[in-house]
């Protein structure tokens, strides 16, 4: 179920284009660390599994968001579309952070989506690991954001 008002373009089913404008506006959302403007990409009934926890709507997804950026400090990330088929994409992805005493990580990830004919997100199923990284090593340092146009991508990065 989705809401009546809500659309959020590109909608299923996907190209190749679409895909790849997909994945790139998930990924400035996630950049914005704003829970409440990224909870609007997904249906009221969203359905996530994001490493050990579930989650079951959007009130679920935005209360998740908050706790995940208030711990998971200065963030950026990177998404790259590895498939995709009508109504569903396949990512990779990865992104830095430190926690609240400086040490840092780059997690990286997969994710499944499913779409709604409305092109918001039903269902997301995330698998993530976590490898800790010294300050020196961090590959991403555009300014809090979205990432640069001219910022190199997983791939050109060697991730």
């Amino acid at each position: 179920m989705t809401d009546a008002q809500a659309q959020r373009p590109p909608l299923p089913p996907f190209t190749l284009e679409s895909a790849l404008q997909k994945v790139r506006l998930a990924e400035d959302g996630w950049n914005s660390r704003d829970p409440a403007k990224v909870a609007q990409a997904y249906t009221v009934d969203t359905y996530w599994r994001n490493r050990g926890e579930f989650v079951a709507n959007r009130t679920e997804a935005q209360a998740f968001l908050e706790r995940k950026w208030k711990k998971e400090l200065d963030y950026r990330l990177i998404k790259e579309l590895w498939a995709f088929t009508d109504n569903r994409i396949a990512v990779r992805y990865a992104y830095e952070w430190h926690d609240d005493s400086g040490n840092w990580f780059r997690s990286y990830g997969n994710e499944n989506w499913e779409f709604a004919d409305d092109g918001l997100m039903a269902k997301r199923f995330a698998s993530i690991n976590d490898l800790p990284i010294k300050e020196s090593e961090r590959k991403y340092h555009w300014p809090q954001g979205r990432r640069p146009d001219d910022h190199p991508g997983l791939s050109e990065l060697g991730l």
